[in-house]
C-alpha cells in the first residue's frame, strides 16, 4: 500500500494528486508536438475541475501560470502568456508607500486644514464666507462629538482666527444641537413600571398621562 507520507509533497493541493502526476508525465514526454497537446488537455482538465476560477480575470493565464508552477518549471512547451521563472515567483514587491500626515491640529484632522488652505486660496468673497461657516460648523460639531457640554461660539472664533491667523471669521452662528443632552431628554420621555414590564409615560406629578385618570380629560381640553 502506498501511504501519503511516502508521496511528493503536493506543489497545488487544490489540483489533487492526480493533476500532479500527469504533469510530472508530461515533463518527460520526449516529443514537442506530443507534450504540447498533453499541455493543453492538461489546462482544460484544470480549468474542469475549477469552475470558479472561470469569473475571474485572465483565467487562462492563471491555469498556465499554475502549469509551469505544479512542474517545478520544467515543462518546455509554448505558452500563449509570459512563462513564469522562479526568480520571478520569488521576488518579492516593492513596499508601498504609506502616506504620512502631521496634522497640527489633530483633534480637528488634516482634512479640515486642507480645506482651510483651499478658502484661503479663494478669491471671491462670497465663496470665502461660505467656506469659513462651514468650517466653524465643522468645529463645533467635532467638539460636541467627545464633550458633553456645547462649546461657545467665540471659542471656536479665538481658535480659528489661531489657526488662520485672523484670515477667516465665520458670519453665521453654527447650530448643532448636544447630542448628549438630545439623547438624555428621549430617553427620559419613558420610564419602566407596571407589574407586566409595560412602559408608561412619565408625567407632571398630576396624575394625568396613559395610565392616569385625569388623562382623559386632559386630551379632550387640548384638543377642544
Amino acid at each position: 500500500m502506498e501511504y501519503n507520507t511516502t508521496r511528493e509533497p503536493l506543489i497545488m493541493r487544490e489540483y489533487g494528486r492526480h493533476i500532479q502526476k500527469m504533469v510530472d508525465y508530461v515533463v518527460t514526454i520526449e516529443d514537442k508536438e506530443k507534450r504540447q497537446k498533453n499541455a493543453q488537455a492538461l489546462i482544460e482538465l484544470m480549468g474542469f475541475l475549477n469552475p470558479h476560477l472561470k469569473n475571474v480575470e485572465d483565467f487562462r493565464h492563471k491555469l498556465w501560470d499554475h502549469l509551469f508552477y505544479i512542474s517545478n518549471f520544467k515543462l518546455d512547451v509554448e505558452s500563449p502568456y509570459p512563462i513564469p521563472t522562479r526568480e520571478k515567483l520569488r521576488a518579492r514587491p516593492e513596499p508601498m508607500p504609506y502616506p504620512k500626515r502631521y496634522p497640527r491640529y489633530s483633534h480637528l484632522g488634516k482634512n479640515l486644514e486642507n480645506i482651510i488652505e483651499k478658502a484661503l486660496k479663494e478669491e471671491d468673497a462670497d465663496k470665502r464666507a461660505g467656506f469659513a461657516n462651514t468650517i466653524a460648523y465643522y468645529m463645533k460639531l467635532a467638539y460636541n462629538t467627545w464633550h458633553k457640554e456645547l462649546v461657545h461660539d467665540d471659542s471656536i472664533r479665538s481658535e480659528l482666527n489661531a489657526i488662520t491667523n485672523g484670515q477667516l471669521e465665520f458670519t453665521n452662528t453654527p447650530f448643532v444641537k448636544a447630542f448628549r443632552e438630545r439623547e438624555g431628554r428621549e430617553g427620559n420621555r419613558f420610564q419602566r413600571g407596571g407589574s407586566k414590564g409595560g412602559y408608561q409615560q412619565r408625567t407632571n406629578g398630576s396624575g394625568s398621562g396613559r395610565n392616569g385618570k385625569s388623562g382623559g380629560k386632559h386630551y379632550k381640553k387640548r384638543f377642544k
